[in-house]
């Protein structure tokens, strides 16, 4: 699907998605290629996932265009703590003076004492890089930070969340059901889908596969959960709301035994990494040329560049694990 425009009186980087929920492009990286969310129900407020510390100013400047203020914030609900989605959640939080961070038991110490998580981004990105794309980790008080669990509710003006615990692209991994507009908010569980691949037949969906803790059966076991509760869009960060989902599920389950069947077959093989790559962008581009869509090789590695790259890292951590 194409992204929607922005409503009026947002900031171009915003767009209502109908429902009381608005996709924000946090800038990271390129336009369209990292959301953030701000559900807003009776004049309060979630955000769900929040980009880098750089993308701070933009999730405020929307609310500041709802009429809202910082305080009517209750929750910031980031999906993991992978920096591009929880990397400004620190920062955003000392914006918001009323608002409790709900985040799965794993990633609760990281984002109390972030000091771990940025020596584990540091050792796969470099410090330089972190520098400029993330900024410095801001920790988040213990007593404002609640531990999710699987199957609990929290509410946002009595518009109930339900918490999944979906382990597979990330062991500290939840996803948020919304039962209102019958969505999930999938961080990285349910794959990326980048509209420039968006053809007439729809979008088109690829897994992520990104490390250290790639697991292909249990992320299989948790798209299949978010499937079965028969949604009616899906809330991806990468990037903004997708529908025809079980057109989209059955694929990305397809790309996933794909991805599997490559690492297997590469495993052993000298310069594995450059043939996870190569082996990447062949299956993808085949997928897409499936789909409709006229961009040639080149075109979909420079758009699948950093996919492409991350999932090669995260898959080789899998093999030598397994």
């Amino acid at each position: 699907m194409s992204p929607a425009e922005p409503a009026a009186g947002l900031p171009a980087y915003a767009a209502a998605l109908g429902h009381g929920v608005y996709a924000i492009d946090t800038g990271f990286e390129r336009d369209h290629f990292d959301a953030a969310y701000l559900m807003v129900e009776d004049s309060r407020a979630a955000f769900i996932d929040t980009g880098t510390n750089f993308s701070v100013p933009r999730l405020l400047g929307t609310l500041a265009a709802l009429g809202l203020d910082p305080q009517a914030v209750d929750w910031v609900i980031p999906t993991h703590v992978h920096l591009d989605h929880a990397g400004g959640a620190g920062l955003l939080m000392s914006h918001l003076p009323r608002a409790r961070m709900l985040v799965h038991p794993r990633g609760a110490r990281h984002m109390i004492d972030p000091t771990l998580l940025w020596q584990g981004a540091t050792a796969v990105y470099g410090a330089q890089a972190m520098a400029l794309t993330y900024g410095s980790l801001v920790p988040v008080p213990a007593d404002r930070v609640v531990a999710s669990a699987d199957g609990m509710t929290v509410e946002l003006s009595g518009r109930p969340l339900r918490i999944a615990d979906t382990p597979g692209h990330a062991r500290h991994h939840h996803c948020v059901w919304d039962a209102a507009s019958r969505g999930w908010f999938t961080g990285d569980t349910f794959g990326l889908s980048y509209r420039e691949f968006d053809t007439p037949r729809g979008a088109w969906i690829m897994p992520s596969a990104t490390p250290v803790q790639f697991e292909p059966d249990a992320l299989k076991a948790s798209i299949t959960r978010l499937l079965q509760a028969d949604p009616a869009c899906m809330y991806l960060t990468h990037y903004s709301r997708v529908d025809q989902i079980p057109r989209l599920g059955a694929h990305l389950l397809g790309l996933l035994a794909g991805l599997v069947a490559l690492g297997r077959a590469q495993a052993a093989t000298p310069g594995r990494h450059a043939a996870l790559v190569e082996g990447q962008l062949d299956l993808f581009s085949r997928s897409l040329a499936e789909h409709g869509c006229t961009q040639g090789r080149d075109e979909i590695a420079r758009l699948l560049a950093i996919d492409l790259e991350l999932n090669a890292q995260g898959m080789a951590i899998w093999l030598d694990r397994t």
